[in-house]
Protein backbone atom coordinates (compact mmCIF):
# COMPACT_ATOMS: atom_id res chain seq x y z
CA UNK A 1 0.00 0.00 0.00
CA UNK A 2 1.66 3.27 -1.23
CA UNK A 3 -1.03 5.76 -0.06
CA UNK A 4 -4.25 5.96 2.83
CA UNK A 5 -7.18 7.30 1.00
CA UNK A 6 -10.34 9.11 3.25
CA UNK A 7 -12.05 6.35 2.46
CA UNK A 8 -9.84 3.61 3.66
CA UNK A 9 -9.29 5.48 7.29
CA UNK A 10 -12.11 3.07 9.17
CA UNK A 11 -10.17 0.15 8.10
CA UNK A 12 -6.76 1.49 9.12
CA UNK A 13 -8.95 2.45 12.64
CA UNK A 14 -10.04 -1.47 12.44
CA UNK A 15 -7.08 -2.61 12.38
CA UNK A 16 -6.16 -0.43 15.20
CA UNK A 17 -9.27 -1.99 16.96
CA UNK A 18 -8.25 -5.68 16.34
CA UNK A 19 -5.04 -5.36 17.79
CA UNK A 20 -6.57 -3.63 21.10
CA UNK A 21 -8.54 -6.52 21.45
CA UNK A 22 -5.57 -8.73 20.59
CA UNK A 23 -3.32 -6.87 23.37
CA UNK A 24 -6.65 -6.49 25.86
CA UNK A 25 -5.30 -8.93 28.36
CA UNK A 26 -1.58 -8.30 27.95
CA UNK A 27 -2.09 -4.57 28.61
CA UNK A 28 -4.53 -5.29 31.48
CA UNK A 29 -1.59 -7.56 33.25
CA UNK A 30 1.05 -4.51 32.28
CA UNK A 31 -1.57 -1.91 33.77
CA UNK A 32 -2.49 -3.97 36.90
CA UNK A 33 1.73 -3.66 38.74
CA UNK A 34 1.68 -0.10 38.32
CA UNK A 35 -1.94 1.07 37.32
CA UNK A 36 -5.27 0.34 37.50
CA UNK A 37 -5.48 -2.49 35.53
CA UNK A 38 -8.09 -1.09 33.07
CA UNK A 39 -5.84 0.10 30.07
CA UNK A 40 -6.56 -3.16 28.12
CA UNK A 41 -10.47 -2.26 28.45
CA UNK A 42 -10.05 1.22 27.86
CA UNK A 43 -7.98 0.84 24.52
CA UNK A 44 -10.21 -1.72 23.51
CA UNK A 45 -13.25 -0.09 24.32
CA UNK A 46 -11.56 3.30 22.50
CA UNK A 47 -10.27 2.24 19.14
CA UNK A 48 -13.70 -0.42 18.54
CA UNK A 49 -15.87 2.73 18.22
CA UNK A 50 -13.49 4.58 16.06
CA UNK A 51 -14.19 2.81 12.92
CA UNK A 52 -17.82 3.79 13.12
CA UNK A 53 -17.07 7.33 14.41
CA UNK A 54 -15.25 7.68 11.03
CA UNK A 55 -17.52 6.32 9.01
CA UNK A 56 -20.26 8.79 10.23
CA UNK A 57 -18.18 12.02 9.51
CA UNK A 58 -18.85 14.50 6.94
CA UNK A 59 -16.73 14.22 3.93
CA UNK A 60 -13.66 16.19 4.02
CA UNK A 61 -9.81 15.83 3.86
CA UNK A 62 -8.37 12.92 5.97
CA UNK A 63 -6.24 14.96 8.20
CA UNK A 64 -9.42 16.50 9.78
CA UNK A 65 -11.13 13.24 9.89
CA UNK A 66 -8.44 12.15 12.14
CA UNK A 67 -8.17 15.12 13.91
CA UNK A 68 -12.17 14.55 14.79
CA UNK A 69 -11.56 10.53 15.03
CA UNK A 70 -9.71 12.06 17.69
CA UNK A 71 -11.46 14.25 19.35
CA UNK A 72 -14.12 11.72 19.62
CA UNK A 73 -11.68 9.00 21.12
CA UNK A 74 -10.65 11.31 24.47
CA UNK A 75 -14.74 11.36 25.08
CA UNK A 76 -15.47 7.45 24.38
CA UNK A 77 -12.90 6.59 27.25
CA UNK A 78 -12.42 9.70 29.38
CA UNK A 79 -9.19 8.61 31.32
CA UNK A 80 -5.73 9.24 30.88
CA UNK A 81 -4.52 7.49 28.20
CA UNK A 82 -7.63 8.44 26.47
CA UNK A 83 -6.76 11.84 26.57
CA UNK A 84 -3.19 11.13 25.60
CA UNK A 85 -4.52 8.76 22.76
CA UNK A 86 -6.94 11.07 21.62
CA UNK A 87 -4.83 14.46 21.87
CA UNK A 88 -2.21 12.72 19.88
CA UNK A 89 -4.28 11.96 16.88
CA UNK A 90 -6.18 15.65 17.15
CA UNK A 91 -2.54 16.74 16.68
CA UNK A 92 -1.20 13.98 14.29
CA UNK A 93 -4.59 15.03 12.25
CA UNK A 94 -3.97 19.03 11.90
CA UNK A 95 -0.10 18.23 11.25
CA UNK A 96 -1.91 16.50 7.47
CA UNK A 97 -4.69 18.87 7.74
CA UNK A 98 -5.78 19.26 3.89
CA UNK A 99 -3.99 16.47 2.50
CA UNK A 100 -6.31 14.02 0.32
CA UNK A 101 -3.95 10.62 0.70
CA UNK A 102 -1.65 9.61 3.35
CA UNK A 103 1.44 8.74 2.02
CA UNK A 104 5.58 8.22 3.12
CA UNK A 105 5.72 11.98 3.83
CA UNK A 106 2.67 12.64 5.40
CA UNK A 107 2.65 9.65 7.60
CA UNK A 108 6.08 10.85 9.11
CA UNK A 109 4.11 14.44 9.52
CA UNK A 110 1.39 12.89 11.29
CA UNK A 111 3.51 10.80 13.46
CA UNK A 112 5.48 13.87 14.74
CA UNK A 113 2.74 16.06 15.05
CA UNK A 114 0.95 12.85 17.34
CA UNK A 115 4.21 12.92 19.63
CA UNK A 116 4.06 16.79 19.62
CA UNK A 117 0.23 16.53 20.87
CA UNK A 118 1.16 14.34 23.96
CA UNK A 119 3.93 16.86 25.00
CA UNK A 120 1.74 19.65 24.66
CA UNK A 121 -1.70 18.24 26.32
CA UNK A 122 0.17 15.84 28.39
CA UNK A 123 2.90 18.20 30.01
CA UNK A 124 5.23 15.52 29.31
CA UNK A 125 9.00 14.99 27.52
CA UNK A 126 10.54 12.02 26.26
CA UNK A 127 12.52 10.25 29.46
CA UNK A 128 9.41 10.76 31.41
CA UNK A 129 8.07 6.58 30.64
CA UNK A 130 5.17 7.11 28.98
CA UNK A 131 3.20 6.75 25.88
CA UNK A 132 5.66 9.39 24.40
CA UNK A 133 8.65 7.41 24.69
CA UNK A 134 7.41 4.98 21.91
CA UNK A 135 5.98 7.51 19.76
CA UNK A 136 8.23 10.14 19.70
CA UNK A 137 11.13 7.17 18.68
CA UNK A 138 8.31 6.24 16.20
CA UNK A 139 8.36 9.34 14.65
CA UNK A 140 12.11 9.96 14.86
CA UNK A 141 12.94 6.55 13.07
CA UNK A 142 10.37 8.05 10.15
CA UNK A 143 11.80 10.86 10.03
CA UNK A 144 15.52 9.43 9.90
CA UNK A 145 14.09 6.99 7.19
CA UNK A 146 12.67 9.64 5.00
CA UNK A 147 15.85 11.86 5.46
CA UNK A 148 18.20 9.24 4.40
CA UNK A 149 16.03 7.76 2.15
CA UNK A 150 13.70 10.32 0.20
CA UNK A 151 11.89 7.57 -1.46
CA UNK A 152 11.30 5.48 0.60
CA UNK A 153 7.74 3.88 0.34
CA UNK A 154 4.99 3.88 2.75
CA UNK A 155 5.03 0.79 4.30
CA UNK A 156 9.25 1.59 4.61
CA UNK A 157 8.12 4.21 7.23
CA UNK A 158 5.54 2.47 8.67
CA UNK A 159 8.29 -0.58 9.42
CA UNK A 160 10.26 2.41 10.60
CA UNK A 161 7.96 3.59 13.15
CA UNK A 162 7.02 0.11 14.39
CA UNK A 163 10.67 -0.56 15.06
CA UNK A 164 11.20 2.80 16.56
CA UNK A 165 8.00 2.61 18.85
CA UNK A 166 9.07 -0.83 19.75
CA UNK A 167 12.93 0.60 21.06
CA UNK A 168 11.02 3.10 22.63
CA UNK A 169 8.89 0.93 24.63
CA UNK A 170 11.87 -1.12 25.81
CA UNK A 171 13.56 1.91 26.84
CA UNK A 172 11.41 3.32 29.61
CA UNK A 173 12.50 -0.39 31.61
CA UNK A 174 15.00 1.85 32.32
CA UNK A 175 13.51 5.01 32.98
CA UNK A 176 12.57 7.10 35.95
CA UNK A 177 9.00 7.25 36.31
CA UNK A 178 7.45 11.21 36.33
CA UNK A 179 3.43 10.25 36.09
CA UNK A 180 0.59 8.05 38.15
CA UNK A 181 1.17 5.06 40.42
CA UNK A 182 4.86 4.63 39.00
CA UNK A 183 6.52 7.27 40.27
CA UNK A 184 5.35 6.63 43.07
CA UNK A 185 6.62 3.14 43.53
CA UNK A 186 9.93 3.94 41.43
CA UNK A 187 12.01 0.74 43.09
CA UNK A 188 8.66 -1.32 41.76
CA UNK A 189 9.47 0.07 38.57
CA UNK A 190 12.73 -0.67 37.65
CA UNK A 191 12.94 -3.22 34.56
CA UNK A 192 9.47 -3.00 33.30
CA UNK A 193 8.00 -1.53 30.60
CA UNK A 194 5.88 1.41 30.46
CA UNK A 195 2.52 -0.38 29.99
CA UNK A 196 1.18 3.11 28.01
CA UNK A 197 4.35 2.94 25.88
CA UNK A 198 3.59 -0.65 25.01
CA UNK A 199 0.04 0.59 23.69
CA UNK A 200 2.00 3.74 21.48
CA UNK A 201 3.51 0.54 20.13
CA UNK A 202 0.60 -1.46 19.25
CA UNK A 203 -0.81 1.07 18.01
CA UNK A 204 1.74 1.59 15.21
CA UNK A 205 1.81 -2.17 15.17
CA UNK A 206 -1.42 -2.17 14.07
CA UNK A 207 -1.00 0.60 11.41
CA UNK A 208 2.09 -1.21 10.03
CA UNK A 209 0.08 -4.19 9.91
CA UNK A 210 -2.85 -2.69 7.71
CA UNK A 211 -0.18 -0.67 5.29
CA UNK A 212 2.29 -3.56 4.75
CA UNK A 213 -1.36 -6.35 3.69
Amino acid sequence: MEKITRAELPELFTSAAEMMAEKSEELAAMDAVMGDGDLGLTMKKGFSALPGIVRELPEGDIGTAIAKAGMKLSSVIPSTMGFLMGSGLMAGGKAVSGAEIIGAAEYAAFLRGFAEGIVKRGKCSPGDCTVLDAMDAAADRAETLLRNKPGASLPDVAIAAKEGAFAGAEATRHMTPRFGKAAVHQASSAGVMDQGAYAGFCLMAAFCRYIEK
